[in-house]
């Protein structure tokens, strides 16, 4: 049985990373926009523009160059960077510790962030403590990050002159970045936490616990919140993806030298292989973790085993 989902997972995966291929191929070559044009500027001649298109292999149609890319792509050949020449597999070699970096030190801030809080709200609650805790937890859901790094940058960095405004230069470049990444997580992490709390407050186990006379704080944090962490797991596991996805924006505000800055600047440049090979990357690691998310949560759960589907 657990044999079937898998093989049901992957294929799933691999039919969604296909579709993501496809999908960005044709939109880009749609957008308007001529990378030649980026690469030689408005005053070059036209037979020069023809002889680069020729070069590129952007004179053939579209069909063909997209089953060019699919036969590379097969090979595991990322193409060459139209702008700068460069395999696109070093390229993202280069940037891929920079988002990796960004994306841990997010998920801790939002571990430290939403586990008290969760915990605070769940044990305290219909309190003001409770109406506090899910109004910070609404607030952060509500701030896109667009608007939160410039805050962060106006408050940490130019006003009280903590933090470097951009750049990764050492730990201090990091903690506004982590900040505006982690603190959306925060809010959806702090949120599930106390829903699983309060689902296991009431249980046996934890009157048993209570019972034998274990410290209030034991009984919450070494049984309760223990045993509500599997939910709260799961939606890790999901969101991790989504992280990907918003260092996108969080990069390119703060002038962090990873993919999703990378994805930008290769799309001002038009520069295909390299924003197809980005977003190819972003989406394989998103629907890897959700894979694995879901066979380790299906593994424990038989139940969600049951037809092939959570």
């Amino acid at each position: 049985m657990f044999i079937r989902f898998l093989i049901s997972r992957v294929l799933t995966a691999f039919a969604v990373v296909l579709g993501v291929v496809c999908l960005v191929f044709f939109l880009l070559h749609l957008v308007p926009g001529d990378p030649v044009e980026v690469m030689l500027g408005e005053s070059a001649r036209p037979a020069d523009r023809e002889a680069l298109q020729r070069a590129l292999g952007l004179d053939q149609p579209l069909h063909v160059q997209f089953g060019r890319y699919l036969a590379h792509l097969g090979q595991f050949d990322l193409g060459t960077s139209l702008y700068s020449k460069r395999p696109v597999r070093d390229l993202l070699l280069e940037r891929l510790p920079a988002t990796v970096e960004l994306g841990v030190a997010a998920l801790l801030v939002a571990l430290l962030l939403a586990v008290p809080l969760g915990v605070l709200a769940a044990v305290k609650k219909e309190t003001a403590w409770d109406t506090g805790a899910m109004g910070l937890a609404l607030f952060g859901v509500s701030i896109p990050n667009f608007w939160m790094g410039p805050m962060l940058i106006l408050v940490g960095a130019l006003w009280l002159g903590w933090f470097p405004v951009s750049g990764r230069d050492g730990i201090a470049s990091l903690v506004l970045p982590a900040l505006t990444l982690g603190t959306a997580l925060a809010a959806i992490l702090s949120r599930m936490i106390r829903s699983a709390l309060l689902e296991v407050l009431n249980e046996d186990f934890m009157r048993t616990a209570r019972g034998k006379g274990l410290p209030e704080w034991s009984v919450i944090v070494r049984h309760g919140l223990r045993n509500a962490l599997l939910p709260v797991i799961t939606l890790v596991g999901l969101q991790l993806g989504a992280l990907l996805s918003g260092a996108v924006i969080t990069e390119t505000v703060f002038s962090w030298p990873g993919i999703g800055s990378l994805v930008v600047e290769a799309i001002h440049r038009r520069d295909y292989p390299v924003v197809q090979a980005t977003v190819l990357c972003i989406s394989v690691a998103y629907v890897v973790l959700n894979v694995l998310t879901d066979l380790a949560y299906a593994r424990v759960d038989p139940r969600l085993r049951i037809g092939g589907r959570p």
